[in-house]
């Protein structure tokens, strides 16, 4: 049974998010507010319909055991019990669901880093599909994507790319993307044909405001630099490159996409933030570890979390022991979710055994 206090404290906040915002408030708290009530609602009516069904299969449970229950009453009160009790048990799941507790950084924008691993030019084009990979199921999400800083490899695809995808939940669903991603393919540039097999890191971090992190000016070194590669006199004569050193950390960032120093730094500080905020994710989460056993994957960077078989067609999850001969389909970000959903789904599993236990 659903712990009735929780229930009610739902029920609760629900009509008091209602009443607030049929007072007068400033802007920002009134889109707060309505995003919240837009969340409580269809919780509160599952609420009402499960107590609902509760209150009926109770009915069904009284004239079964009524003695003075007619043959035809408790014929009809049997066949509805079992229809009945399996409504109730799946508006249970889906509540409990309901009620486990949220990542704060779940609605998020995402800061994600992809560099190319082992594997050389293969691995930097490897790089390349992951990126186009997100950036195309991002899409399929209704979320925007933007490079927000790119080191291309000398056959294609990329070194390193970093980019913002900005969307409502999308830490939620990107999260466990963290980690060691491997391709087994026969590469372009291989005239005997032979298999090889190169990796990237994927890291999936979530973007942080001023008020979730505090940095120092004092800890900051702040480079300013001429931009490399291809620009022309622009590249010769302007210094609009920035390098951001956080000295406690060690945690180096530099920007040079965009021809203003002052959008360099603020994309740099951006980037910095996200960094040193997962930084401290990490350290909590490491003292946590034997409470993470159960989780999908710890987010560690030199974990192996999937592996891309071209030759085969499959692509596995080593966390969730998940293997779909769906590669293309995949890689084109069209069945992407399908990992993603199950991902979640183990998470949301390991949670309620947590909670159960």
């Amino acid at each position: 049974m659903l712990p009735d206090h929780k229930l009610d404290a739902l029920i609760t906040r629900h009509k008091m998010v209602e009443s607030e915002l049929a007072s007068s408030l400033a802007p920002d708290a009134y889109v707060r507010l309505s995003r919240e009530f837009a969340e409580l609602s269809p919780i509160v009516d599952a609420i009402k319909t499960y107590r609902h069904v509760v209150a009926e299969v109770a009915d069904l449970e009284g004239l079964l055991n009524d003695s003075k229950t007619d043959a035809e009453m408790r014929h009809m009160a049997a066949t509805e019990k079992p229809v009945l009790e399996q409504r109730r048990s799946t508006l249970e799941q889906q509540l409990m669901l309901a009620l486990l507790p949220k990542d704060a950084m779940d609605d998020r924008n995402v800061i994600i880093e992809i560099r190319a691993g082992t594997g050389g030019d293969e691995a930097a084009l490897f790089a390349g599909d992951l990126f186009r990979m997100y950036e195309r199921y991002a899409a399929k999400q209704g979320w925007k994507v933007e490079i927000v800083s790119a080191s291309e490899g000398a056959m294609g695809g990329y070194k390193e790319i970093i980019a913002e995808i900005r969307g409502r939940g999308a830490f939620a669903k990107l999260k466990f993307e963290s980690g060691v991603h491997r391709v087994q393919r026969v590469p372009d540039t291989e005239a005997s044909g032979r298999i090889h097999t190169s990796a990237a890191t994927v890291a999936v971090l979530p973007e942080a405001e001023e008020v979730d992190i505090t940095i120092n000016e004092s800890d900051l070194r702040i480079d300013t630099l001429r931009a490399s590669g291809a620009g022309g006199q622009h590249v010769n004569k302007t210094e609009s490159a920035v390098r951001v050193f956080h000295i406690p950390t060690g945690i180096e960032v530099k920007m040079q996409e965009d021809r203003s120093q002052h959008r360099n730094r603020a994309k740099a500080m951006a980037v910095l933030r996200a960094r040193l905020y997962d930084h401290e994710r990490q350290k909590r989460d490491s003292a946590r570890a034997a409470d993470r056993r159960g989780q999908v994957g710890s987010g560690d960077r030199s974990e192996r979390i999937r592996t891309y078989n071209f030759p085969q067609g499959r692509v596995s999850d080593h966390r969730i022991n998940l293997t779909l001969y769906k590669l293309p389909q995949i890689v084109e970000g069209e069945a992407l979710g399908e990992i993603i959903d199950a991902l979640v789904a183990e998470h949301q599993a390991s949670l309620l055994a947590a909670e159960a236990s």
